[in-house]
């Protein structure tokens, strides 16, 4: 080991390698440090993702090459047994395989979605037909209307009595493609124009009809069935995932399964929703416009068409680069959200150590690999959408420049070669707002590949699978037989070898050994959570591989060491042990009284008729309402409710009090009877009883026997058992000790109540007597009383954009060029219209100087080569620094969320609605929102304002008479947007909180994989998230019917302009007011702002769900905690002595203010002593290790360092001199050096001395040598790579290398076996020596040298002393020391 310090840090210097589910990296792609991918290794998506990978930078394979066989050391057959258990299937996701669960209706309703879409969007290039049959009317109104029409300041003037027409065989232009009859004609009397333009006008309203109806369809279709069949992927999604193998979850780690399911599968429901029908709509628009110009003239068409090909060509070549660079961006960001779910849910260990700023930083790594593929696929985007329109204003000159050498010829008319132009416009225009919606799906088709990679993967062990057979009869025999075994995610390491051991029906079977001894990987291959490498295990003699897995599971019932508890009441969570057995659809009467029964047997009925709400109390997320006793008592009635055949006792007592212990254990040594049952444990007290006691080291049996015959034997377990000895003193001694202490009896060092009164009574004498108040009223309620309920404020829309914009303050010099490039986009159209006005007004001149069009439409195409090079570079400009503008924002928005939620108190994250899951997905999905409403969208829309608005000013400014009956319409085009857009906010704030519960039930799921599988809950999951998303169905269909209609409307209205703007407009023309170019200038103009405008709006969805992400994210940045992690008011303490003092403390949880915790609780510990604090479950220990940290503010009373109240000092200061061990040790999914050196204030001065050295006062450091990667062996996510005991052992280094002035230890030693527990308590003595320590602890060897110990009753102390004293006294002390003793069995 020596030297491995300097190796990890030169190693971290230059790069760390990234995984799903951790922070020190798996996924064999490697980091800058910067954060980005080096130029080693650029393609991190590239390796072959069908192979496990080497995962550690350093130690024993630092010298393996990056997509190198993991299992290549191993034999064929072992490798082919754990590769399977890690292979995830390479899958290549396209547009169609996003509809893979529509079933036939879908498929028909699909259908008619679609037909809807083309024909709405074939509405637009209709008008085309009709407009060129407008401009032939316009060229017949006669004399009257052939006014000079620049008002004689023109070149060319013509006669007013003098009108040349052509015939057929030598004119320019053939009227007779336009008239019914090939016959010659004269000029239209007024009557017949106005007759014309009418009919052509009301043309204009059918399709402004034919479109709403068409637009409503095919909108509100297909946003109702993307909700559903996404829906269907994400329960898909969840099925499979459920049916995983364990080895699965070790690897990826459950952030990443919450990421993909809450985030992923967002993306997917846009890529297939009304982006779909919008996309459509955009690309029925070109076709057919294509199609109409084709009809026109197939000769100008083909020519202008090559064009057209050349940008589908580019098209496609970049939108395979975004798909990659959108799926780089995607794997990124899944691993930052794995290891922000690890973080938030951990949230009391990083508040605890001071590391919020560390882990958002690590964090950070993560979001800049996302920014910068993100940026590379903004910056194709903006390519795409630069080439594109550089060839749609080349196509306008080419079109303008071939179309008059054709009128020169003869070969075309005017009207042909105008409805050709306006198609070809209308097919530019439309094309470019395809481009925006590729996007939508090329991000859909990326997230789909990983979500399908895994509903695709089959399970090495399918839970799911119906394949096994099932026995009429269960005895409960259980044989292992040379079992070898080798965890997949460490293949380098053997946990059981030659492993065998036979147990025989009904017995009892108790497995002990030092930890990582390979005892709970048993329970584990019992449960077939991994196969071994070797070996058979049988039940009565059958194979389990044979048997059904999920019939198998239900002859079992498991209590883990952590006992995970779901976040619904704990009536329900105890009924899910009815799961699958005989008594799963009893009535409800019967599952009660089973679960009464199954509470009173697990000694927790007591603490659950204290709470108000009694079996109907919510637990709150992962049980966190309750203490850990209470959460274990929870999980044995879970157990044993169903009455198994087969029962696997993990550390079952390990977190519960001396007294529960026993009446638990009496409860589950009768359970044990008539079955078998198999128990590991550490407290050897627990199984002194068994038939059979299997002592275990290094994954092999050293001994075996019962408890008297090993204690005969004088070996290994004699030596357990010594270790585990409470002394006792003998009966003179005790005896003799108990009269001096009668003698002084007024001493204030033991504070005895033989018979205290009810806890309510004894706090309403104290009030009584307070001055305050003498009601019976207790001082808690007061408390409360006082505290006023926050408002949750509402902002307004301008207040969101400030905010967001104040949020890209860096980017602003970005912002504005990308804002300057969109106004000269935006200016685009309006100067077309006038090119446009002109190039007609020369056609028409051409039919008496053919020298003058050929001349001046010259002129107006180069002018169009001109614009399109300059709206080509504001296209690259606009698209380049929004995408930056964008990346930043984004990454910016997400790091500053996390830091925010870090900074909460923990009050804010035992809210409900702020669960992991939840929180999690705020992290993705808003961000995602904001990201939807910026880059190349953001651009479209201003683009679009831009152009509306300069349209307008031009209209007005060109034809005052005809713009102002236009622009009057506008309010009605604009209404609808803007009204779709506050359905769409209101509908996303809906959405967020049905996909908020849904995901936090398909997170909470994923993390308690083990809990879920062993109660084979797979079914039960699924229903419940099956309803959550019927739910979300029903409230988003609705407010999705208003929206349709809403912009079907607004696509609608913008024909009602077109026809009020012909029928109105040639009045003017036909009286010769305005001419023919002062018309086309004003109608193209407007017509492309209405058009503009109804492309901004269809980006209203866009709208509303950043509306709603902002207002989240502005909410959340702007809060501020009671405790707030980074306030620096407060008093900085110079040096710290440790005195901690408890003044008459009421404490209440926040979510929980009916239940009264801490009731007056008063105590002193002095500078260096050794505090205990013992009791019951839930009489308030671990309450009063959370006050000294600070995670909560008493509601009266003080906490006291030094003197000092905590609250008054300064809260980063104040915790520094701190080093909390919690009861459920928590670990990264870092290395187990970055674990270590997470407790460190300044990680940066640890050197590998002071590593080592805590390390081996923690007894942990020959274990990590033993590895082959040492300190770099990667813990995986949660440490679920390692066992619980070799977990807190790291947890208490963890806490040593910070030197902290207290220290708190919560049940420390409760994971640990007997032989480690003594030397760690030995070292936790020493390290005791000069600082303050407090422990929590139940079993009370480990506390019996302390210095003073406080007996916990009813949220206050009831008696206090030292070990000796309170045996003395004989009182509830000693009534929990004499349960513990550890004597013969009879």
């Amino acid at each position: 080991m020596v030297g491995f310090l300097s190796r990890k840090s030169k190693t971290s210097a230059k790069s760390e390698e990234i995984s799903s589910g951790d922070f020190s990296g798996s996924d064999s792609s490697s980091v800058d440090e910067k954060g980005g991918y080096s130029s080693e290794d650029s393609r991190p998506a590239s390796v072959d993702e069908k192979t496990p990978l080497k995962s550690a930078p350093d130690g024993k394979h630092a010298g393996v090459a990056i997509g190198t066989d993991e299992f290549s050391s191993l034999s064929e057959s072992d490798a082919k047994i754990l590769r399977e258990q890690v292979a995830m299937p390479d899958v290549k996701a396209t547009f169609f395989t996003l509809f893979r669960y529509a079933d036939s209706k879908d498929k028909l309703i699909m259908c008619i979605a679609l037909i809807s879409s083309i024909i709405s969007g074939a509405m637009r290039p209709l008008m085309t037909v009709v407009f060129g049959n407008v401009a032939q009317t316009f060229t017949e109104i006669g004399p009257r209307g052939m006014m000079d029409y620049y008002n004689n300041s023109t070149l060319y003037e013509y006669s007013n009595t003098t009108y040349e027409r052509y015939n057929s065989s030598d004119a320019y232009y053939n009227e007779s493609s336009y008239e019914p009859t090939n016959a010659t004609y004269g000029y239209m009397t007024p009557t017949d124009y106005n007759e014309r333009i009418s009919t052509l006008s009301l043309y204009f309203v059918y399709i402004g009809i034919l479109s709403i109806a068409s637009t409503y369809v095919s909108t509100f279709l297909l946003m109702d069935r993307g909700e559903i069949l996404s829906g269907r992927i994400r329960e898909q999604y969840l099925r499979a995932t459920l049916r995983q193998n364990i080895a699965y979850f070790d690897k990826l780690g459950s952030g990443e399964i919450t990421t993909r399911i809450s985030a992923d599968t967002i993306l997917v429901q846009e890529g297939m929703s009304d982006k779909v029908g919008v996309m459509l709509q955009n690309l029925s628009t070109f076709l057919v416009a294509i199609l109409i110009a084709l009809i026109r003239s197939y000769k100008l068409t083909l020519i202008l068409l090559s064009v057209l090909f050349a940008i589908t060509v580019f098209m496609g070549l970049i939108s395979k680069l975004m798909v990659k660079y959108f799926r780089l961006s995607l794997g990124g960001y899944s691993v930052g959200g794995a290891l922000a779910e690890e973080v938030i849910s951990s949230v009391r260990n990083v508040q605890a150590f001071g590391v919020q700023e560390r882990l958002a930083l690590q964090y950070d790594k993560y979001l800049e690999i996302t920014e910068k593929w993100g940026l590379k696929a903004g910056f194709a985007l903006g390519a795409m959408i630069a080439f594109m329109w550089f060839a749609v204003y080349c196509n306008y000159a080419l079109s303008f420049w071939q179309g008059s050498r054709y009128l020169a010829s003869g070969e075309l008319e005017v009207a042909n070669v105008i409805s050709v132009l306006m198609s070809m416009m209308m097919c530019s225009f439309n094309s470019s707002a395809i481009v925006p919606n590729i996007k939508y799906i090329t991000n859909a088709v990326a997230a789909a590949s990983k979500i399908f990679a895994t509903i695709d993967r089959e399970s090495a062990i399918d839970s799911d699978s119906s394949f096994g057979a099932t026995l009429d009869t269960v005895e409960g025999a259980i044989e292992l037989k040379d079992i070898r075994f080798i965890y997949p995610s460490r293949p380098d390491v053997t946990v059981l070898r030659k492993f065998s051991l036979s147990i025989p029906a009904g017995s009892t079977v108790a497995l002990v050994g030092a930890s990582g001894s390979g005892k709970s990987t048993i329970i584990g291959l019992l449960e077939r959570f991994y196969k071994p490498v070797g070996g058979n295990i049988t039940l009565d003699g059958h194979d389990i591989n044979a048997l059904n897995l999920k019939w198998l599971r239900r002859q079992i019932s498991l209590v883990s060491q952590e006992p995970i508890l779901f976040a619904c009441s704990i009536y329900q969570n105890i009924a899910y042990g009815l799961l699958g057995t005989q008594f799963e659809h009893v009535s409800e009467i019967e599952k009660r009284e089973l679960v009464t029964a199954a509470c009173v047997q697990a000694n927790a009925m007591m603490f659950i008729e204290n709470l108000p709400e009694g079996l109907e109390t919510d637990v709150g997320e992962r049980g966190f309402l309750l203490s850990g006793g209470q959460k274990q008592r929870i999980a044995i009635a879970r157990a044993i409710v169903s009455n198994p055949k087969i029962l696997l006792l993990d550390e079952a007592t390990s977190a519960l009090d001396t007294k529960s212990e026993g009446v638990v254990q009496d409860a589950l040594d009768k359970a044990s009877k008539d079955r078998t049952t198999i128990v590991i444990a550490h407290r050897l007290s627990t199984i002194r009883d068994a038939d059979a006691i299997v002592v275990m080291s290094k994954g092999e049996i050293v001994e075996m026997g019962t408890h008297n015959e090993l204690l005969d034997k004088n070996a290994v377990y004699a030596g357990l058992v010594k270790a585990q000895q409470i002394d006792k003193l003998k009966e003179e001694k005790l005896a003799a000790f108990a009269r001096d202490f009668d003698a002084n009896e007024g001493d204030e060092s033991i504070e005895l109540e033989s018979n205290p009164k009810p806890v309510v009574d004894e706090e309403d004498s104290k009030l009584a007597r307070s001055k305050t108040n003498a009601s019976a009223r207790s001082i808690s309620s007061f408390a409360l009383e006082k505290r006023q309920a926050p408002v949750e404020r509402q902002y307004t829309l301008g207040q969101l954009i400030a905010s967001v914009y104040r949020i890209s303050t860096p980017e602003h010099k970005y912002l504005y060029i990308g804002f300057a490039g969109a106004f000269i986009n935006g200016l685009a159209y309006p100067i077309i219209s006038v090119l446009y006005a002109n190039c007609i007004n020369a056609f028409q001149v051409g039919r008496t100087d053919i020298w003058y069009m050929r001349s001046a439409v010259n002129l107006f195409a180069g002018l169009f080569m001109v614009l399109a090079v300059i709206e080509a570079a504001a296209f690259i400009v606009v698209n380049s620094s929004l995408a930056y503008v964008a990346q930043r924002l984004i990454r910016r928005i997400r790091f500053q969320s996390f830091r925010q939620m870090l900074r909460q108190d923990v009050a804010f994250f035992d809210l409900d609605e702020n669960n992991t899951g939840a929180l999690t997905s705020t992290l993705s999905s808003d961000a995602q929102s904001i990201e939807g409403l910026s880059g190349a969208t953001l651009g479209q829309i201003l683009n679009c304002s831009v152009n509306l608005l300069s349209g307008l000013v031009l209209s007005l400014a060109v034809a005052p008479k005809i713009a102002i009956v236009c622009v009057a319409c506008m309010p009605v085009l604009i209404a609808c947007g803007y009204f779709r857009f506050k359905v769409q906010a209101k509908l996303a704030e809906q959405i967020k909180s049905a996909h908020g519960k849904s995901a936090s039930q398909a997170c909470e799921a994923a993390a308690a994989i083990r809990t879920v599988v062993s109660l084979t809950r797979e079914d039960d999951v699924l229903d419940g998230y099956h309803r959550a998303l019927e739910a979300q169905v029903k409230i988003s269909r609705p407010a999705t019917h208003r929206s349709a209609f809403l912009f079907g409307a607004s696509e609608g209205v913008g024909f009602f302009i077109m026809a009020l703007a012909f029928w109105w407009g040639s009045r003017f023309i036909a009286s010769g007011e305005y001419s023919i170019t002062r018309f086309f200038i004003t109608y193209v103009a407007v017509i492309m702002g209405s058009q503009a405008a109804g492309i901004a709006f269809s980006f209203a969805p866009d709208m509303g769900k950043a509306h709603g992400a902002a207002e989240n994210i502005t909410r959340l940045l702007e809060s501020t905690p009671e405790i707030d992690a980074w306030s620096t008011e407060g008093e900085v303490l110079d040096s710290v002595e440790g005195d901690i003092e408890f003044r008459d403390v009421h404490f209440r949880y926040p979510t929980r203010t009916q239940v009264p915790v801490l009731r007056g609780l008063s105590l002193t510990v002095k500078k260096g002593q050794y505090a205990a604090l013992v009791g019951m479950s839930g009489c308030g220990k671990s309450t009063t290790i959370a006050l000294i940290e600070s995670f909560y503010r008493p509601l009266s009373g003080q906490v006291l360092l030094d003197g000092h109240d905590i609250a008054d000092l300064q809260l980063n200061s104040y915790r520094s001199h701190i080093s909390l061990v919690q009861q459920e040790p928590v670990l990264y999914a870092g290395s187990i050096l970055e674990n270590i050196k997470l407790g460190a204030p300044e990680p940066d001065n640890i050197t590998e001395e002071d590593i080592i050295a805590v390390a081996k006062q923690a007894n942990i450091h020959d274990f990590v040598s033993s590895l082959p990667d040492g300190y770099n062996t990667v813990c995986g996510s949660k440490g679920i790579l390692l066992s619980g005991g070799q977990k807190q052992r790291i947890a208490i280094a963890r806490a040593l290398i910070r030197h902290p002035k207290v220290l708190l230890l919560d049940e420390a030693t409760s994971a640990l076996d007997s032989e480690s527990e003594k030397v760690v308590q030995a070292a936790l003595d020493t390290a005791a020596k000069g600082r303050t320590t407090i422990a929590v602890a139940h079993r009370l060897s480990t506390i019996q040298n302390a210095d003073v110990i406080y007996v916990f009753d009813g949220g206050k102390v009831c008696e206090s002393g030292t070990h000796q004293e309170l045996l003395a006294h004989k009182g509830k002390y000693y009534e929990l020391v004499q349960m513990q003793a550890l004597e013969r069995t009879a």
